[in-house]
């Protein structure tokens, strides 16, 4: 069905002609017409088949309808990650050039201060991530008393990364009366409960069984030891060199090591994850779109959002805790109607997870045999050591190991010596407690064990136990204070007095 047929206004119609859009995706054909009727909506599709023009066209449309509200927030977009959000925000700015409507996105990782100033601007749709909104909520800068449109995109991602209650904080502070749109690739227990709680009456809309993958997309696993996986990500991409190519890894610290790899080995790549600051995630986003770098290595909180048509491969080079993670990932190729090709590498000890992946509605993957690898060099000091990388993922709050925090480590980096040389553990196992030495020259354990409470002294040499027993208060230059009232960062002084002696 072409956009023509789905009423939309010239204005749109001109926007999405300009950038070559003429057909509506399955998603969009279903659901512009009852986003424009005003129903609540849950759509079910995959990843990367046109959910955000679904819902972003019909509320533009209506927005620019009706007249517009002083500083009044009229629809809010909720999504899991940095990146998403910007998406998203490219996406409106897109598509209403030629509308009155403006558009605010915030998220975390950067000042509070120009997304404020922003929203005091005026804004009719905010963008934003679940923490950093509730940050402004709680500062009362967004006025969402008269919203009309809540949507909540990558539900399933959201409430993986532990955004529910976050949500329902947020809706708890919106008005009842609203339009709700939910949009998930899947649709797990938890999606369902709280789809119950946020729609009213809603139209379901499923394009494709929930947790599929895309037909686009070829999908196949390498068995392979995890100590040559970098060899086989190398002998893949001496192969295959015209390709652009996403590379995902289960933790922060994977990621980095790499990266390092990569580039060791004549193939520039960037990485992002969570550790990144918004500027440099943005920066290597961006070389991978002017394509400067072909090879971009990220993890699962990261890689929401990445809205790259060019991405020919996708690597699973650590298998994902979670199933449904791997249709996500496996989404960010295989876009717009082109073709794509998802690597899995499996380790022995990845089997597990492996195993989860090809129950989620019967996903079959092909094997492919492992090729020659002696010939593949890895740069000194590059190669990883066996099971260094398999550690919990990043969104995971859990300890990596359950050893003691000492166990394998060198307990003694701090050593203590007693007065014989010897060294001990603990700081005072050693017999090395008489650290403090009386004027008599006697040990003491305790510091006023010794008799030497004598530190603070009066003007006339004599000791005091106390500080102000000896007539100390002039600890500050011969100062008393005033009133004991502290005023500023210090005491307010008055005039000098004498000690007493």
């Amino acid at each position: 069905m072409n956009f023509e047929d789905l009423n939309l206004e010239t204005r749109l119609l001109k926007e999405l002609k300009s950038k070559g859009y003429t057909t509506a995706t399955p998603i969009q054909e279903k659901a512009i017409p009852e986003i424009l009727a005003g129903n609540d909506l849950l759509g079910l599709a995959q990843t990367g088949t046109g959910k955000t023009a679904a819902f972003a066209l019909p509320i533009l449309q209506k927005l620019s309808a009706s007249p517009r509200k002083f500083k009044k927030i009229r629809a809010l977009v909720l999504a899991p990650t940095r990146e998403l959000a910007q998406q998203i925000s490219q996406s409106f700015f897109n598509y209403g050039k030629g509308l009155q409507v403006k558009q605010t996105v915030v998220y975390g990782g950067v000042s509070t201060r120009p997304q404020a100033d922003s929203i005091h601007r005026g804004t009719d749709i905010l963008i934003a991530t679940p923490g950093r909104l509730l940050d402004l909520m709680d500062q009362r800068i967004p006025d969402l008393s008269e919203l009309e449109f809540l949507v909540l995109d990558e539900v399933d991602r959201m409430l993986d990364m532990g955004f529910v209650k976050d949500i329902k904080s947020i809706v708890a502070q919106i008005p009842p009366q609203r339009q709700t749109l939910m949009f998930s690739a899947t649709l797990p227990g938890e999606i369902k409960k709280l789809a119950s709680g946020l729609l009213r009456n809603p139209i379901t809309i499923q394009v494709a069984p929930p947790s599929t993958t895309s037909e686009n997309v070829s999908q196949s696993v390498y068995f392979i030891q995890r100590e040559l996986k970098r060899k086989l990500l190398v002998s893949i991409l001496g192969t295959e060199p015209s390709h652009y190519m996403l590379v995902f890894t289960r933790t922060k610290r994977g990621a980095d090591r790499l990266n390092k790899t990569l580039n060791g080995a004549g193939f520039p790549s960037d990485c992002i994850h969570g550790d990144k600051t918004q500027a440099a995630r943005q920066i290597a986003l961006q070389k991978f779109k002017n394509k400067k770098v072909r090879i971009l290595v990220a993890t699962d909180v990261a890689s929401r959002g990445l809205d790259i048509n060019e991405i020919s491969h996708v690597v699973n080079y650590d298998l994902p805790e979670d199933s449904e993670s791997y249709v996500h990932r496996i989404g960010r190729t295989g876009r717009a109607g082109t073709l794509g090709k998802a690597l899995t590498f499996c380790s022995q000890d990845e089997m597990g997870f492996l195993k989860d992946i090809k129950k989620l509605n019967g996903i079959k993957l092909e094997t492919i045999q492992v090729p020659d690898l002696s010939a593949i060099d890895i740069p000194a000091g590059e190669n990883t050591p066996k099971n260094e990388d398999f550690r919990r993922s990043e969104n995971s709050f859990r300890r990596r190991d359950k050893r003691p925090r000492n166990e394998g480590r060198n307990e003694n980096r701090n050593r203590n010596r007693n007065d014989n040389g010897q060294e001990f553990k603990n700081r005072n196992e050693g017999g090395n407690e008489n650290r403090n030495r009386n004027e008599n020259g006697q040990e003491f354990k305790s510091r006023s064990e010794g008799g030497n409470e004598t530190r603070n002294r009066n003007e006339n040499g004599q000791g005091f136990r106390k500080r102000n027993a000896g007539g100390g208060e002039n600890r500050n230059g011969g100062y008393k204070k005033f009133g004991g009232k502290k005023k500023g960062f210090g005491f307010k002084r008055k005039r000098k007095t004498e000690s007493v002696a």
